[in-house]
């Protein structure tokens, strides 16, 4: 919808927009079936009912209320009537429209022009079907009080309904009520015996698909709508009364009443966590946004972190890259000679585990961190992992069958040929397909238009399919960066250690998973108890992270500030021991359950 990521819930549409959640639901309002049973009671009504049907003796009344306006299609319902007099002329003499027509709320060339054609096909019709004591229209152009439209609802065996645009339009709900009468009336004029209606509606009317048993037309086709009038007079009472009990029961039980009911409920479910959360305005002018925060959600203090790292004994960073460690609207992506050093720097710590866990192929993150021989990389979201810079990329699962690439790649490849700027990018355990050149909206349409295509085309298949910033990606499922973070600190607790400090910092959805798998991690011990706990995210916005980091510039900088509290570099044995002990860890292990909890740094 729009570009935008919805979910089906419960029979309505979720959206999650910065932080809040929208629902948008088909909520079709009712009738106040009080008003109109109190309507039916009042004396007023009872002998102008009788005055109407002595006035419509012997006749069919089909019946018509609108407003004077150009989306009414009041001409097109009397040029189907016409052509139902003309085509059945069983009906000339026998049947009467009703049209009455509110007076127009404004003025102006069309409305002057509506109101000449419908004066002119009212003239004409009369004319040429009207016989002494017989107008075949009955046009009521002024205001006409409830009371005098209930009689004439309750006169007319059709209404019909042609507007050509319009919103709910609950005529045929007030109809269908007038046509039954108020429950234990005894009124002298009501009609004895089962009651019926039919309707003819337009099926460009907001209540058209909650009424099952009414014929629908398009206004356009004068033949079609005439035929439908026909069909509606013309059908067996039996049929009429079966339609009218079904229409009867909907619009009682689905009145105004029940739809504030429903609204209520439905607006309590989709704000009940909006409380718990703080609203910030942020930007200007068109770019005016209301972002929905957490209101633990805080920026991350630098004094704290420090104070923390300098007091831990183990600790693991976890590093997202792009949009972490350089802009994501930067043209040049490797890494610079600054993040390069820090990232020595801290990989220097015998006390640091330092993890890239990048989306990226191993390929470019091993070329792009070559001078980094103690750094660990996860490629391609954790399917592809090393510990250091002189050991082999092990793949983080068992063998997969990638058949399914052959599936997705020809559907990546209609939207790249029908959307200029993007392209696919073809990794050993995923496909990618990048929009960031295209255009904004467009490519947005597109992006959420094959994220929808490609969950049908591989529905059967062991894959996820995902959107990120200006990418979709098909990848195996039970890959993701919050798995491997996992595997990461099983494996430095199996050294007999648990890391005391954590450093999770990403900006993207896939870093999500890493920020929410803490909880895991959290019940699953395999961190210290008193674990400083530092999830952060890029940039003020909604997040399961605890901490922001305004842009890449202050993460560099902040990692800059871990740098410069890490102690003297090891010896190159002492280093070289290390290493060789993670990588013949089994980082798949399963780690044992325990009820210490650590605290989050603050």
């Amino acid at each position: 919808m729009l570009g935008i990521e919805y979910q089906s819930k419960r029979g309505y549409i979720e959206l999650d927009y910065f932080g809040r959640t929208v629902g948008i639901k088909i909520m079709p309002v009712g009738v106040h079936m009080g008003q109109l049973e109190l309507g039916l009671r009042l004396p007023d009504r009872e002998w102008r009912l009788s005055e109407l049907q002595r006035q419509f003796q012997g006749k069919t009344v089909l019946l018509g209320v609108d407003d004077m306006d150009i989306f009414k299609g009041i001409n097109l319902k009397l040029l189907a009537f016409e052509n139902m007099l003309r085509t059945h002329p069983k009906w000339q003499g026998r049947a009467v429209l009703v049209q009455i027509a509110n007076p127009a709320r404004g003025r102006g060339k069309d409305l002057e022009a509506i109101q000449a054609e419908i004066e002119e096909s009212c003239q004409r019709i009369n004319g040429d079907f009207g016989q002494s004591g017989y107008s075949p229209v009955v046009f009521i152009g002024r205001d006409v009080s409830s009371v005098e439209k209930i009689a004439y609802y309750t006169i007319a065996e059709c209404v019909v309904v042609t507007a050509v645009r319009d919103g709910m339009n609950l005529t045929p709900y007030e109809y269908v009520v007038c046509r039954q009468g108020a429950p234990g009336s005894q009124s002298v004029s009501e009609v004895s015996g089962p009651k019926k209606s039919m309707l003819v509606v337009s099926e460009f009317i907001g209540c058209s698909p909650s009424l099952s048993g009414a014929i629908r037309v398009n206004p356009w086709n004068i033949e079609a709508t005439a035929e439908a009038m026909n069909e509606a007079i013309s059908m067996p009472e039996q049929e009429k009364q079966l339609r009218h009990e079904k229409h009867y029961r909907y619009v009682r039980s689905h009145d105004v009443a029940y739809w504030s009911k429903s609204f209520i409920i439905d607006l309590e479910r989709v704000c009940k966590d909006h409380f718990k959360r703080t609203c910030w305005g942020i930007g200007l002018g068109f770019g005016f946004r209301v972002v929905a925060l957490d209101p633990h959600f805080t920026k991350l203090n630098m004094d704290s972190i420090i104070n923390a790292y300098e007091l831990s004994e183990s600790r693991a960073i976890l590093l997202d890259y792009d949009g972490t460690l350089v802009p994501q609207t930067s043209l040049n992506k490797e890494p610079s000679p600054q993040v390069l050093s820090i990232i020595n720097t801290l990989c220097s710590d015998s006390r640091n585990i330092v993890f890239l866990v990048s989306g990226r192929d191993k390929d470019t993150l091993g070329k792009w961190f070559s001078s980094c021989p103690r750094l660990g990389i996860a490629a391609e979201h954790g399917y592809f992992l090393r510990w250091s810079r002189e050991e082999e990329w092990q793949t983080c699962t068992q063998a997969l069958d990638f058949g399914w690439m052959q599936m997705a790649k020809p559907v990546m490849n209609l939207y790249t040929e029908a959307t200029d700027g993007s392209y696919i990018e073809a990794k050993e355990s995923a496909l990618v397909w990048h929009h960031q050149d295209a255009d904004l909206g467009f490519g947005s349409s597109q992006a959420k238009e094959m994220l929808d295509h490609l969950e049908s085309v591989l529905a059967n298949e062991p894959v996820s399919v995902k959107s990120g910033q200006f990418i979709v990606e098909v990848k195996p499922q039970g890959i993701s960066k919050g798995i491997v973070a996992e595997r990461i600190l099983a494996s430095v607790k199996e050294r007999g250690k648990q890391a005391d400090f954590l450093l999770c910092i990403g900006d993207d959805r896939s870093d999500e998973d890493m920020f929410e798998n803490i909880a895991d991690i959290i019940g699953r011990n395999l961190v210290a108890p008193r674990t400083a706990l530092f999830a952060c995210t890029v940039g003020q916005k909604p997040s399961k992270a605890k901490f922001y980091l305004d842009d890449t510039f202050e993460v560099v900088t902040m990692l800059s500030a871990l740098a410069d509290a890490t102690g003297p570099e090891l010896e190159t044995d002492s280093a070289d021991e290390s290493v060789a002990y993670i990588s013949s860890l089994d980082i798949g292990d399963e780690q044992s359950e325990s009820s210490d909890k650590p605290v989050e740094g603050s």
